[in-house]
């Protein structure tokens, strides 16, 4: 007897239909209940059925794609309260002012590049959010946030300028922004702060963002900072081949967790990205319905436009249905790039009865079987959908083609995306087109269109913003700013520790506790961490302030009978993320942003593991930078030797670099515990009484040692990046510079220089070599645009003139760090540091390999002192043996 495979057996039931007429009648009871009861009805019915029937043994398999055809059928279709001929005339106008632009920038010069395929395939999708969606601020409405897909800014400009909002001049400084009056290439709020809100062209960062976003909105409001979040939708705009950067999905489970019913995505489906289709041979929009509905989201398809309407309603056997599931999006793609003979024999050609289906439809007819999305009835029906539904997110899925109306210049073509240039012909295919009133002896110069003031488009233009509480985007420059608490608040922290060590870590949540508890302070406070609470000793907050949690928290905790317990709650105040610095970082942004976004300032600490924890992000931190994000960015267990016996992966040795390089990120390694309350006292006057467009990126270490008490004076050096930490006397013989941990070190070695050698050291902590480069930087390019001035001198000059000897300097991150103020130390400069991949040992093991021990950093100081003739150089070889100098050890870089 050969054994059945349950397997095929179902794919064989699955397929065959046994008994056609039991089925007829469960279909025709199901229609009873769709007709008599609806479709939430007959929806219950289905779901008890296949629990039924998985309970009952059966495998059932889960579908999660729903049939090739529009989500909301056309009798379930709200429709468009607006002037449908006035919108496609306005519509119009756009696409061919955003065409011109880019036309226009590149007759001056091919340099100036741009993109017109992305608006093309997705004017309707933003033309309907316009003139009936998109809410900005007013006194009754906090505004809705949208993300413009980057590639789409042409479109945006064309609509602001028909607006008033941008004139001519501004259109064609499209991408010339230098000297002023200029378009940016893409959103950047940096560039145009009154303008954009969110930098969306780093393709997969906009989902991201828009997620937590929509989530931070959900935490104002549960929290009662925001009192009225009622309305306010986050849209996103983003297109089908951005889909597959990992960011772009890799947060979508939790916002169907978090059921952000204020959250939409609408994405663009042109079926191609920059060299040929998204997916050939496949189907995006299935593929993307299957994950999204997966995770919990509510997914509606706009895949056919109206004029598809009739023939579906005649697709009685579902013949043309099934032959839309066969066809992939290649040759979906090819259809728009030929015309309608072609889709008539090659689509409709497959099967007879289609054929006869389209017997008495043209070709011209058949080349007018529209897309979804560029519908604007079918488009419409969507967002009306999408804002009304309620404990899901919405994802759009709609259907266009790239380049639409571009015609043989490039529609459907899979030059679209790089083509910024149209022939005279091609100007003329696209006017007629669309209608454009240029005549044809002006239409090469591809002059931008506006109507009379007065018109019936510019009216009505005007009275929906109007009606949608004014113009987007818009950004929101400044809140109220907070009144920042005296530096006394941070007392204890400037006091010495006496006995008593500790990290920087711990000083660092001491600070944090202090401000938390502050109480016109302390609600602004945003704690964000990303599943590391307890490796940095902030456990003691949960328990106080909460970690906050949508639902609350629905189950008693494991460690409820002791004093730190796991508390969730729905008003809490930590953002713990779990394993995942890409959210936790989108958190901090939307925090950091709440002044533009929300009329509120809120103070973001996001704390991480220094070394993956940016790197992982480092894309959003730039984008952080352009966003004008304000808050502290906590580089915990920092230092290539400080986190010891971790190793090579979590080893940070050259973040403050990397940092260093945004413009507006103000970076800080410190040492003890008053120059950390120093500086964040400082960046909280700066970022939130003064209202200054910086953030601060802070290191803290796992190290635990002694605090010295804060020397009297110090206070400004801290700030801009250097003071003397000891002063020698005016026997000093050389100069040591340390940051971080490794401060100790040096201040060591001065120890042994003068115990084993009687050379006196001067000690120096240097809090930001990044900050002194920027002084020396601004310094040397005044000196250098003012030739019959009197020179000024860098702040490093002004420090180090008036001592004596060589200059040491010794960090636990790469030797480039100390290296950057190299140009203003006015002697012979050696920086040590730690090169190389790290490893897991010992901190002083570590530190002996990396050659930046106390015994290196005096071994270093001698050498240089020697090199000058201040010392015999036979003293630098003893010191070698004295303290066990290996001349022929390996280079810790290739090692």
């Amino acid at each position: 007897m050969i054994a059945s495979n349950p397997s095929l057996n179902s794919q064989f039931a699955a397929n065959t239909d046994t008994d056609p007429e039991e089925t007829r009648e469960w279909l025709d009871a199901l229609a009873a209940v769709i007709e008599t009861e609806g479709v939430e009805r007959a929806h219950f019915l289905i779901e008890k059925l296949v629990d039924k029937a998985r309970r009952s043994g059966a495998n059932l398999p889960y579908k999660a794609n729903t049939a090739y055809i529009n989500t909301i059928p056309p009798h379930a279709e709200a429709r468009s309260p607006g002037d449908a001929g006035i919108e496609h005339r306005i519509r119009c106008y756009l696409r061919w002012n955003a065409m011109a632009m880019v036309v226009r920038a590149n007759q001056k010069s091919t340099e100036y590049g741009g993109h017109i395929s992305s608006f093309a395939s997705s004017a309707t999708l933003y033309d309907v959010g316009f003139n009936h969606f998109f809410h900005a601020p007013d006194r009754d409405h906090g505004g809705d946030l949208v993300f413009f897909q980057g590639h789409s800014a042409p479109g945006i400009y064309a609509r602001a300028f028909l607006e008033g909002r941008l004139t001519e001049e501004h259109l064609d400084r499209f991408r010339a922004e230098v000297g002023g009056g200029g378009l940016s290439s893409y959103p950047h709020p940096w560039l145009m702060p009154d303008f954009w809100q969110f930098p969306t062209v780093s393709m997969g960062l906009g989902p991201l963002m828009a997620i937590y976003q929509a989530r931070f909105m959900k935490y104002l409001a549960d929290r009662k900072i925001l009192l009225n979040t009622e309305g306010r939708k986050v849209w996103c705009f983003c297109g089908d081949g951005e889909m597959d950067e990992p960011e772009s999905m890799g947060a979508i489970g939790l916002a169907g967790r978090e059921k952000l019913d204020n959250l939409i995505f609408v994405v663009n489906c042109n079926l191609q990205r920059l060299d040929g289709p998204v997916r050939g041979d496949g189907k995006i929009i299935q593929d993307l319905e299957a994950e999204f509905r997966g995770a919990g989201w509510n997914v509606i398809k706009v895949i056919w436009g109206s004029h598809w309407d009739a023939l579906l309603a005649r697709d009685t056997k579902g013949l043309l249905r099934q032959r839309m599931e066969e066809v992939v999006d290649g040759e979906y793609q090819t259809y728009k790039a030929k015309d309608g003979a072609y889709v008539r024999k090659h689509f409709f050609g497959k099967y007879p009865e289609l054929l006869e289906m389209v017997a008495n439809m043209s070709d011209e007819d058949i080349w007018h079987l529209n897309r979804g999305g560029h519908d604007p009835h079918k488009v419409y029906a969507a967002y009306a959908a999408a804002v009304a539904h309620k404990g899901q997110p919405t994802v759009i899925l709609a259907k266009t083609i790239k380049g639409y109306g571009m015609g043989r210049a490039g529609e459907g073509q899979m030059i679209a995306h790089q083509q910024k240039k149209l022939d005279a012909e091609a100007l003329k295919a696209f006017r007629d087109r669309f209608n454009i009133p240029i005549p044809d002896d002006k239409v090469h110069e591809a002059p931008y269109y506006k109507p009379a003031e007065d018109s019936p488009e510019m009216i009505y233009l005007q009275e929906r913003r109007k009606a949608l509480g004014g113009y987007l985007p818009q950004r929101r420059k400044e809140a109220p700013h907070l009144q920042i608490p005296e530096l006394s608040i941070f007392e204890t922290m400037l006091k010495s520790s006496e006995d008593r060590e500790m990290s920087t870590t711990m000083v660092f949540v001491r600070l944090l506790s202090s401000l938390l508890r502050d109480k016109a302070l302390g609600r602004y406070v945003v704690p964000i961490v990303p599943d590391e609470a307890r490796t940095f000793g902030m456990e003691g907050l949960f328990r106080q302030y909460g970690i906050y949690s949508s639902v609350g928290q629905l189950y008693e905790p494991q460690d409820a009978d002791t004093v730190m317990f796991y508390r969730e709650d729905k008003s809490g105040q930590i953002l713990e993320e779990g394993i995942c610095e890409a959210g936790a970082m989108c958190d901090w942004i939307a925090a950091g942003t709440a002044f533009s976004n929300h009329n509120v300032q809120m103070i973001p600490f996001y704390i991480y593991y220094s070394m993956f924890g940016f790197q992982r992000v480092g894309d959003l931190m730039w984008a952080a930078g352009d966003m004008q994000a304000r808050g502290f960015l906590m580089g915990g267990t920092a230092g290539r030797t400080t986190l010891a016996g971790e190793g090579l992966q979590h080893q940070d040795g050259h973040s403050h670099l990397i940092m260093g390089a945004i413009p507006n990120c103000i970076t800080y390694d410190p040492t003890f515990a008053y120059e950390l309350a120093i500086i964040v006292h400082d960046g909280l006057r700066r970022m939130y009484q003064e209202g200054e467009n910086v953030f601060y990126y802070i290191t803290v270490m796992n190290e635990n040692y002694t605090h010295p008490a804060l020397p009297k004076g110090a206070e400004e050096g801290i700030i801009k990046g250097l003071y003397k930490f000891r002063d020698a006397g005016k026997d000093e013989a050389v100069q040591l510079l340390g940051s971080g941990t490794i401060l100790r070190e040096v201040i060591k070695a001065a120890e042994l220089l003068e115990a084993d050698y009687g050379i006196k050291a001067g000690i120096w902590s240097a809090t930001s070599f990044n900050q002194l480069r920027r002084d020396g930087l601004e310094v040397s390019r005044w000196n250098l645009l003012h030739p019959e001035q009197p020179r000024k001198t860098s702040y490093v000059e002004r420090c180090l003139a008036p001592t004596a000897g060589p200059v040491v300097a010794a960090t636990d991150y790469v030797k480039a760090y100390p290296d950057l103020i190299r140009e203003f130390v006015p002697r012979r400069y050696t920086v040590l540091g730690t090169d190389g991949f790290g490893r897991s040992d010992r901190r002083s093991a570590l530190r002996r390999f990396f050659e930046v021990d106390s015994h290196y950093i005096a071994f270093a100081a001698l050498k240089s002192l020697a090199d000058e003739g201040g010392i015999e150089k036979t003293k630098v070889s003893e010191a070698m043996t004295r303290w066990n100098i290996d001349p022929d050890k390996a280079n810790p870089i290739g090692c």
